[in-house]
């Protein structure tokens, strides 16, 4: 089987596109995921993945390019959710309810006007083998972008993440930090979404780097398992799911879950391995 993925893999340029694609979307939720499981923003991950479905449609609409259309509703959902939140005395859970459910019933209706069911289970499952050289190109330059920024803003995204107080005594604006971090998972989310659709965004943010949570107390090296166990999920879900015909984003999501299983396990954090010992 492996040896049949492997001679597929040299003679199909789409196979070999999808393999680079699904190593890249790793790398980049395995560090955005961590800051964001770090912070306790695991909702917000879901509600810009979902809120990106209004953006998809209308880019299908007008024939452009869904990356657009889909940054732009997902940046517009991270300002509408701090909005509400600083203007209002909701507190930010309410907020994130209210704009998923808001974006994600637009996103429907605008899916329905345009009449493209298939399209529509694209979106929300993903299909990775349909991935052309320009997605690549520009999960590629995401991939990039967010490993530069993230190295030279590491110090400021790290204290920040620990203790917002100390942060601030230091002179970090972290309201800007927070926006910052908002639209670089914006774009993670967007270039995850041909891979893993929308449903399944947020696992490929939460899983890896809640796996590499459980393993280590150091954030250098939680960033690095993160991406390690992304990239990994996404290799052998892919594999999986040439071998046996099946839905890619699914076969990717499940290879994390199982890694999370094994670590839950394993970790001195479990309290089923603290009952075991």
């Amino acid at each position: 089987m492996v040896s049949i993925f492997f001679e597929a893999l040299g003679e199909y340029n789409f196979l070999q596109q999808a393999l680079i694609t699904a190593i890249l979307v790793g790398i980049s939720s395995g560090i955005i995921g961590s800051f964001v499981v770090l912070r306790g923003m695991s909702l917000m991950g879901d509600a810009i993945s979902h809120a990106v479905l209004p953006g998809v449609a209308i880019s299908y609409m007008l024939g452009i390019n869904f990356l657009i259309g889909s940054t732009v509703f997902g940046i517009l959902a991270a300002l509408g959710i701090g909005f509400i939140t600083e203007r209002s005395p909701l507190k930010n859970d309410a907020a994130i309810g209210i704009i998923l459910s808001s974006f994600l019933a637009l996103g429907m209706i605008l899916v329905t006007i345009a009449k493209s069911s298939t399209n529509l289970y694209h979106i929300l499952f993903g299909n990775i083998l349909a991935v052309q050289r320009t997605d690549l190109w520009v999960t590629l330059v995401v991939t990039l972008l967010v490993i530069v920024l993230v190295s030279l803003f590491y110090k400021q995204l790290a204290v920040s993440t620990f203790d917002e107080i100390i942060a601030k005594s230091y002179g970090v604006n972290t309201k800007v930090i927070h926006y910052f971090l908002m639209v670089l998972l914006t774009l993670v989310t967007v270039v995850a979404l041909q891979t893993v659709g929308v449903i399944l965004v947020v696992a490929m943010l939460i899983i890896p780097a809640s796996t590499a949570y459980l393993l280590t107390n150091k954030l250098g090296q939680m960033i690095f398992l993160a991406v390690t166990i992304g990239v990994l999920s996404a290799v052998v879900g892919l594999y999986v799911s040439f071998v046996n015909n099946l839905a890619s984003g699914p076969c990717i999501v499940m290879c994390a879950a199982v890694c999370f299983v094994v670590a839950f396990l394993m970790s001195k954090k479990s309290s089923i391995r603290r009952i075991k010992s």
